[in-house]
């Protein structure tokens, strides 16, 4: 059985089968709703059901609460169609353009920046080359049948291998085996063999506007963001860009030296590193604080801007309420992807009724 739903404001229509997510069905279709972990984590494929009768999965409690479900919104990720359904929510234009595939790859070098940081460059076959948006991710199909997401750090334009930001989560699966970190268990290597799917999310950068971007990052979720600054150097994009990145300690912004390098050198891009939890012997002269107050401070006004997120689901939905509340931005002006662990997928997870 199937059944037919109607997005808003767009009009457009697909089918879905009882047994599959709306998000699901929309993706196979061509319809290019908004999504990050299509798990009922991080939120991002939330929107309206107007009309029809559905079942909502199990999710986050912080990517849809109680009172917004009785609202009448969804996750469209984890939601699953009891009739013909009306849907409000805004379409992203552009992800659906690039086919979504399986592939080999080898890994071609790993680079420990940080005690938890791991740089893995990726090759894939000779034959083959990905087409991503700057800001897409990566899922890693593991022998189980489980997945891992991780963000594309490097640029569409550049040749060459695929670069991924990694930070070692003790006691994780696919963390664990990319550190080494589990006596007796075998550890990442160069030229072992991985399989991935990809490009996958709707975080990336929207060409068409002219408004200043904030960029916002919390620890590896410099990465997406890394992709995304390289991706409008290469373009000339001239748009005026300021990048806040937070982190517990200095040694959090594993990068830092390359984002100074782009304030010195790129026209209109601005660096502002933050730090949480900073030790005297860090010798920290910058700012401090959680970051997404920083930005508060020298933006009380963002109504004018579009702000890119990506990293601790706290930081995100954080930025994502008070950016909106106190500061003007528009709802359709925030973008993100907040990074989920295997362990933030069961943390305070209901189903509503």
């Amino acid at each position: 059985m199937s059944f037919q739903v109607t997005v808003r404001p767009s009009g457009h229509t697909f089918q879905v089968d009882a047994d599959e997510s709306i998000l699901a069905a929309a993706l196979r279709q061509g319809i290019g709703m908004p999504y990050g972990c299509k798990n009922g984590a991080c939120g991002s494929c939330k929107g309206a059901v107007a009309e029809g009768d559905f079942v909502q999965g199990e999710h986050a409690e912080r990517a849809l609460s109680r009172q917004e479900a009785a609202e009448g919104k969804a996750l469209f990720c984890c939601a699953t169609a009891r009739s013909d359904m009306i849907i409000e929510c805004r379409e992203v234009q552009g992800a659906g353009d690039i086919p979504v595939r399986k592939m080999p790859v080898r890994v071609a070098s790993l680079t420990q920046l940080t005690s938890d940081v791991m740089v893995i460059r990726l090759q894939l076959p000779a034959t083959e080359r990905m087409q991503f948006l700057a800001g897409q991710y990566v899922e890693f199909l593991l022998r189980d049948g489980k997945r891992r997401s991780y963000s594309i750090a490097s640029a569409p334009h550049e040749e060459g291998p695929i670069e991924l930001h990694i930070r070692h989560m003790p006691g994780g699966t696919f963390t664990d085996f990319v550190f080494g970190a589990r006596e007796g268990q075998p550890a990442m290597k160069e030229r072992d063999i991985l399989r991935f799917e990809g490009p996958l999310g709707s975080f990336f950068l929207r060409e068409d506007s002219d408004k200043p971007i904030i960029l916002l990052a919390s620890g590896t979720g410099f990465a997406p963001i890394k992709a995304i600054v390289e991706h409008a150097a290469y373009q000339k994009i001239e748009r005026p860009m300021t990048l806040y990145w937070g982190g517990r300690r200095p040694a959090d912004l594993y990068m830092r030296e390359l984002c100074e390098q782009w304030a010195a050198t790129l026209p209109n891009f601005k660096f502002v590193p933050v730090i949480s939890d900073g030790l005297p012997e860090d010798a920290w002269t910058g700012r401090t604080g959680f970051v997404h107050l920083a930005v508060m401070a020298d933006h009380p006004d963002l109504s004018g801007h579009e702000v890119y997120a990506c990293g601790a689901p706290v930081m995100v939905d954080s930025a994502r309420r008070d950016f909106h509340a106190q500061c003007g931005l528009p709802e359709t002006a925030f973008h993100a992807d907040a990074f989920t662990s295997e362990a933030d997928l069961h943390v305070a997870s209901t189903q509503p009724a």
